[in-house]
C-alpha cells in the first residue's frame, strides 16, 4: 500500500488483552473460544462466546453489528472503519430512515459496543477500534473467531479474503464481491479453509422463501418458463446515475482515511458524490441497482429452481456513462434446462423499468412493487421482496392449493445473523453460505458486465469468459490498485 499502518483505537482507557479477559469473564461470564476450536468441534457449551469483529460500521454495518450483539452467544471484540465519523446528513448523502444511524462510523460503533455490553452488567470495555482491517486482523487474531464485512462492495473481497485466509468465519453483505473474479476467489477460499459463511441476503433465512421453494418443488404452478423481478422502490431517488466524475476536490472530512476507503479502487480525489451514501451508482465502487437488490429478490428463484450459471445475459438501459449506472435498465438471463426442469428466462427490471403485470392477477388486486413472480403453465406465484411469503394467482388457485400444500421440509432458521452464529458453534455450514451465494452473485454481476459491454454475453462459467466479447474481460476481472492485489 506504500503508506504507514494506522494506530488502533480502544474504547475508553486502554487495557491489555489479559485485563480484558479477566474483567469480561467476571462480568459477563463467557469463555474465549479460539477459532480453531469452533471449526473443529461439533458443539460448544452455552457459556462459550463467538468473538466477532465488524469491518464497515456505516449505516448497514451498524445494523448488522446490532443484530449480532443481540445474539447471546456473541461478543463483539473489534470494530473497523476507514471513517472515524460518518455524518449521513451532512456529507452529501440523502439521509437514512433510522435517525440513530445518521451518525455512524468507527467512533460511534465503539461507543455503542461499550454501551451495549454495559447493559449486561459489565463495564463494556475491551472492544478495540481500527481504521485498517489488515492491521486489525494481524493484531487481534486471538481475539477474533468470526468477521462481519459491510464495507462498500469494492472492498468486500479484500476484507473477506484477509479474514478467511486467517481461518475466520465470515458474514459478508450482498453482493458477495464487486466483480465475478473476486466473487469466485472468495467462494473458493472459503471452501478451501472450511470456514462457516453467510451472505447478507437476510430474506434467505425467513419463512417466506422456504414456503416458495417448497411450493414450487411441489409443482404448485407446474413447469416454470419465465421469472420477472425488480429492485427496490425509490432506487432512482438515491442512486447516482448518468453523470461523470465531479471536477471539484473538496477536503476530506475530518476522521476519514480516504486512501483506506478507496482500498483496491483506483485513486481519485474525495468527493461527497461518492461517499458515504451514493457510492453504489459508481462503477468503481458498486454495480447499480441490480447489485443492490437482485441477491435479495432473485434468491427464491436460484434456490427453488437450482438455476446455476446462465448461458447468456443481455441488458438495455436508459443510458449509462463510463462512470455511473443507468437510471433504468432491463436484463434478460437465459438459464439452461437442468434435471427435470426446462430452461428458464429470467427478467430483471431496475430503477424506472417495471415488469409486466403478473399473469392471472385479478384486475382489482395490486401487484407487489418490489419482489418476484414465477410464471408456470398451471398458474403464477407472486412474492414480495426480500423472500416474502408466496401467493398463487389467481386467488381461486391459491384457495384450491392450500388444503393440499406440502409439509414443511426445509429446516427453519432462527434469524439470519443468529443462524450464522449457531452454525459456527455447531460446526455446520448454513444454507446460503458462499457456496450458494457466490454463484448467484456471479450471475447478477454478469448482468452489469453485459450492460456495460453493450452486448448479449454468451457465458462460459467454468472459465469465467464471455466467449463472444473479450471486451467484457475488464468488467469480469478488474485491475486493482498497487498493494491491494487479491
Amino acid at each position: 500500500m506504500g503508506k504507514k499502518r494506522r494506530k488502533h483505537l480502544r474504547s475508553g482507557t486502554g487495557i491489555s488483552r489479559r485485563e480484558f479477559v479477566g474483567r469480561s469473564a467476571a462480568a459477563a461470564a463467557f469463555t474465549i473460544v479460539p477459532s480453531s476450536f469452533l471449526v473443529r468441534n461439533a458443539k460448544a457449551a452455552p457459556s462459550q462466546k463467538v468473538q466477532v469483529a465488524c469491518i464497515g460500521v456505516g449505516e448497514q454495518g451498524r445494523g448488522d453489528m446490532e443484530n449480532l450483539m443481540n445474539v447471546d452467544a456473541v461478543r463483539v471484540t473489534a470494530v473497523c472503519d476507514a471513517c472515524r465519523v460518518v455524518d449521513y446528513a451532512n456529507h452529501g448523502g440523502l439521509g437514512v430512515s433510522n435517525p440513530n444511524a445518521k451518525i455512524a462510523g468507527l467512533d460511534a460503533a465503539l461507543r455503542r459496543v461499550e454501551q451495549r455490553y454495559s447493559e449486561d452488567g459489565g463495564d463494556g470495555k475491551g472492544c478495540t477500534g481500527y481504521q485498517d482491517f489488515r492491521e486489525m486482523l494481524d493484531k487481534e487474531g486471538d481475539n477474533i473467531d468470526a468477521v462481519m464485512v459491510a464495507t462498500p462492495d469494492h472492498v468486500h473481497a479484500a476484507a473477506c479474503l484477509a479474514a478467511i485466509n486467517k481461518g475466520k468465519h465470515v458474514f459478508c453483505e450482498k453482493p458477495l464481491a464487486h466483480s465475478i473474479y473476486e466473487t469466485r476467489l472468495v467462494a473458493d477460499a472459503a471452501k478451501k479453509m472450511g470456514v462457516i459463511t453467510q451472505m447478507g441476503n437476510q430474506g434467505h433465512s425467513g419463512e417466506g422463501i422456504r414456503l416458495t421453494v417448497e411450493w414450487i418443488r411441489d409443482g404448485a404452478i407446474g413447469n416454470i418458463s419465465e421469472i420477472h423481478s425488480r429492485d427496490c422502490t425509490g432506487a432512482t431517488d438515491w442512486l447516482t446515475h448518468g453523470v461523470n466524475r465531479p471536477k471539484e476536490t473538496p477536503p476530506v472530512p475530518d476522521g476519514w482515511d480516504w486512501d483506506l476507503w478507496l482500498g483496491p479502487a483506483a485513486e481519485r480525489p474525495y468527493h461527497p458524490a461518492y461517499a458515504p451514501f451514493n457510492w453504489r451508482g459508481w462503477w468503481a465502487f458498486g454495480n447499480g441497482c441490480i447489485a443492490d437488490a437482485a441477491c435479495h429478490h432473485l434468491d427464491p428463484a436460484f434456490w427453488a429452481l437450482d438455476l446455476g450459471p446462465p448461458t447468456s445475459v443481455e441488458g438495455t438501459s436508459t443510458g449509462i456513462t463510463e462512470e455511473t449506472a443507468p437510471r433504468g435498465a432491463v436484463y434478460t438471463f437465459q438459464f439452461p434446462a437442468k434435471g427435470d426442469r426446462q430452461g428458464v428466462k429470467v427478467m430483471w427490471y431496475s430503477g424506472t423499468e417495471r415488469p409486466p403485470r403478473p399473469k392471472g392477477l385479478e384486475e382489482d388486486r395490486k401487484a407487489y412493487v418490489d419482489g418476484i413472480h414465477f410464471v408456470g403453465d398451471e398458474g403464477t406465484i407472486i412474492c414480495p421482496g426480500w423472500g416474502g411469503p408466496p401467493r398463487i394467482v389467481p386467488e381461486a388457485k391459491m384457495k384450491a392449493y392450500l388444503p393440499k400444500r406440502p409439509e414443511k421440509t426445509i429446516p427453519r432458521v432462527d434469524g439470519h445473523h443468529k443462524g450464522w452464529i449457531d452454525a459456527i458453534i455447531k460446526g455446520e455450514q448454513v444454507h446460503g453460505g458462499f457456496d450458494y451465494s457466490g454463484p448467484m452473485t456471479e450471475a447478477v454481476l454478469l448482468g452489469a458486465a453485459a450492460l456495460r459491454t453493450g452486448k448479449k454475453l454468451l457465458w462460459d462459467s467454468e472459465n469465467m469468459k464471455a466467449t463472444n466479447a473479450p471486451e467484457a474481460d475488464r468488467f469480469i476481472k478488474p485491475e486493482f490498485r498497487d498493494g491491494w492485489g487479491l
